[in-house]
Parts: structure tokens; sequence; C-alpha cells
């Protein structure tokens, strides 16, 4: 590696005030500046109007076009992999990136493919990392994750088998924890109130009812809760 050029390219060097020299990575216009000088006025700044904007995207569509036109397969590739450094992608999000990137079919199909068979994309593996991390950082439910998977274009089966790594006991674990978070904010309602928030509050996370109004019912019990009117056997017999 140039260590050179990470320090600014071997440019004049400047000496600090009580002597010594400044990194080169500190040289450049900011540093010859002089140290009283003021920015132009805020007012004075000028700013691209709406028409020189609309000009430069136009330019760069022009130029993006020209780049498809005459290697279609390369950009696709390029497009892939910026989008891959990002994040990971499932190939139908990639699918939709690159259509929408005006990337032919036939190109994007190819570079897909590619990138399936190198291993680059692999859905089965983002769906076990997504219920993995989606699970641990927000507390989703199998059903709120296999929803969130079938919508970034995952097989179905590919989406079952992932979801099905859930440990029913953790999930549970999960469900408790949530509750126990927001028991507090619903102190002060009545209790039928509070079993309907809180059980709302695990549904939307794509918990079953049956387990929401079971750890519901745990929870409230431990906190020492006045039971409902509606016996709470008949809510936890609610089928998931």
């Amino acid at each position: 590696m140039d260590l050179d050029a990470l320090d600014g390219g071997g440019g004049p060097v400047e000496e600090r005030p009580g002597g010594g020299e400044l990194p080169g990575r500190f040289q450049g216009p900011a540093a010859s500046r002089s140290v009283g000088a003021a920015r132009p006025p805020r007012g004075e700044r000028t700013w691209p109007t709406r028409q020189e904007r609309e000009d430069r995207q136009r330019e760069r569509d022009q130029a993006r076009a020209q780049d498809i036109a005459a290697d279609p397969v390369g950009v696709a590739r390029q497009i892939c992999l910026d989008q891959l450094g990002f994040a990971p992608r499932t190939g139908h999000e990639l699918a939709k990136v690159l259509a929408a990137r005006g990337i032919p079919a036939d190109a994007a199909t190819e570079v897909l493919e590619r990138f399936a068979e190198v291993g680059m994309i692999d859905d089965a593996l983002f769906a076990s990392m997504w219920v993995s991390s989606r699970h641990r950082s927000k507390g989703l439910a199998g059903r709120a994750l296999s929803q969130e998977l079938r919508r970034k274009g995952v097989d179905d089966a590919m989406v079952r088998a992932a979801v099905d790594e859930l440990d029913p006991e953790q999930e549970a674990e999960t469900a408790r924890a949530l509750v126990r978070r927001r028991l507090a904010t619903t102190r002060g309602l009545p209790t039928e109130a509070r079993i309907r928030r809180l059980a709302g509050m695990l549904a939307r996370k794509g918990y079953g009812a049956g387990t929401a109004f079971r750890v519901v019912k745990d929870e409230l019990a431990r906190e020492g809760a006045d039971p409902p009117d509606v016996p709470f056997d008949v809510l936890a017999s609610l089928e998931d």
C-alpha cells in the first residue's frame, strides 16, 4: 500500500506553530487558509436551480444508458457488487434494482445466475441470518419473520426452513421479555385494557393469540394483577 498516498501525496509539509511537521493528510486548501478567514455569508452562497439539477440528472441518465448499451453485463455486475457491499440482498431484491436501473432482462439474469453459482447470492443463508437477527433485535416471531422474507422474494420452502430454526422456548422467552418491558406503561389501566394492549403488541410482532395470552397471563399474575372478567383459560386456548 502507498502510505504516501494516504498522507496526502507527499505534498509540501507545513510546520506546527510550536515546531514539528503537520501530517500530509492535513495539507491542502483547508490547511493553507488563513486563521481568520471567514466563509462566504450564507446569503451569498449559490445553489443549483431546479432546472440545473434536472439537467445534471438527465446527463447522468444519458451516461448510464450509454454504459448499459456498451456493456450491460458489466454494468449489472457492478450494480450488484455495490448493492451487496452495502448490505446482504436476496436475488429478488437485486433483480428489482437491476430492472429499475434499466438493465436488460437477459443481462440481469446472466449476472444473477452467476452470482448465485459462486455463492454471492444465497437466499437460504440470507433467510437464516434474517430470522436470527430480527428475532434477537426486534423480538419478531415466526409469523412476522415469514411475512418479511416473502416480501423480499425468498422461496416458501426456504422461509419455512429458516423459521423452523427458531427454538419455541426461546420464542416464548422473548415474548415474556417484551411483555415485561411494557408492563409498567400499562399500570393504572383496567386489567382487560392491559391484556388487550400487551397481547396486541405481541400480535403485531407475529405471536399467535394463544401464546400472547398465555404470556400476558403469566406476567400479570407475577405482578399480582386482578384476574380479568374473561377467563384466562378461554383466552389461552385460542390457537396460534
